[in-house]
C-alpha cells in the first residue's frame, strides 16, 4: 500500500465511538478513531518500508503515529528520528508507548532515556522515564546499570508524589518494572513501592487506575516470574 491508501484505510476504519473514547483519553486531533486491532492488521503492509512508516508518524494523526510505531524498525531508527518523534508526541499515549517503545529498542535507548528523563517538557520526560523501564523488561541483568537504576529508585521515592501528572504515573510504572523484570533488585522496588503507596494521577474522564505498585509487584511474584524478560516491549 501507498502512504496515501494506507491513511484512506484507517479513515475507513474509523468510528465515531472509538475517536471519542480516544479524545477522552486525552489525544489531539487528527484521528480517525481505529481500533488497535484493526491497525495491527496493515503492519503488514508497512513493516518493511521504513520510509513509509516514518511518513506515517509524520503525519501527525494519531492512527497512523500508532500504525507507525509498530511498524517501524527499531534497530534502523537514527538518534535524531527518535529525537523528533519524541517532540512529536503530542498526548502521553504516543509518549509512553509508541514512542518509548521504539526507542528502548534502538540503539540509542539508555542515552536518550537518560537525556529525556531530565527534561522540563512533561512529554518528553514521560518519554525518559517509559523508554527506560521498558528497556529493564527486555535487557538481561548482566547488562544493566544496577547503581544508576537503585539511584533513580531512590529519586522516586524521594520526588514522585511532587512530580508532574503523567511523569507520576510512569515513575511508578518505572517501580513496577524493576520489581518485575529485574531479579536483583525487586527486593528494593517492592521497599520502595511501600514508601511510596497510592499514586494520585488526573486520568481525566475515564475508567483508568493507576496500578499500586506494591501489588502489581506481588502478583508477579505470585506467578512465579519476577526477572523473565519479554521478548519485545513494542505493542
Amino acid at each position: 500500500m501507498t502512504y496515501d491508501e494506507i491513511i484512506k484505510n484507517l479513515e475507513e476504519l474509523g468510528t465515531e465511538q472509538t475517536k471519542k473514547t480516544f479524545l477522552r483519553h486525552g489525544a489531539k486531533e487528527p484521528l480517525f478513531g481505529v481500533k488497535v486491532g484493526d491497525l495491527k492488521k496493515l503492519v503488514k503492509y508497512v513493516k518493511k518500508d521504513q520510509e513509509l512508516a516514518l511518513k506515517l508518524y509524520d503525519s501527525g494523526i494519531y492512527d497512523a503515529m500508532y500504525l507507525a510505531g509498530i511498524s517501524i524498525n527499531p534497530k534502523l531508527m537514527t538518534k535524531e528520528e527518535l529525537l523528533d518523534w519524541a517532540y512529536k508526541a503530542n498526548w502521553h499515549a504516543v509518549a509512553e508507548y509508541t514512542v518509548a517503545g521504539v526507542a528502548a529498542e534502538s540503539e540509542f535507548a539508555l542515552e536518550l532515556a537518560r537525556e529525556w528523563m531530565k527534561s522540563e517538557e512533561e512529554m518528553i520526560a514521560v518519554c525518559g522515564w517509559n523508554t527506560y523501564a521498558n528497556y529493564l523488561s527486555i535487557t538481561s541483568d548482566e547488562e544493566l546499570d544496577m547503581a544508576e537504576i537503585k539511584s533513580l529508585l531512590k529519586q522516586i521515592e524521594q520526588t514522585i508524589h511532587e512530580e508532574r501528572n503523567r511523569v507520576r504515573y510512569v515513575m511508578n510504572g518505572f517501580v513496577i518494572s524493576v520489581g518485575s523484570y529485574v531479579q536483583a533488585l525487586s527486593a528494593d522496588a517492592k521497599k520502595v513501592a511501600d514508601q511510596i503507596g497510592k499514586v494520585h494521577v488526573n486520568v481525566r474522564n475515564t475508567a483508568c487506575k493507576v496500578p499500586l505498585a506494591t501489588e502489581y509487584i506481588k502478583k508477579i511474584e505470585d506467578k512465579e516470574r519476577v526477572g523473565v524478560k519479554r521478548k519485545t516491549c513494542i505493542c
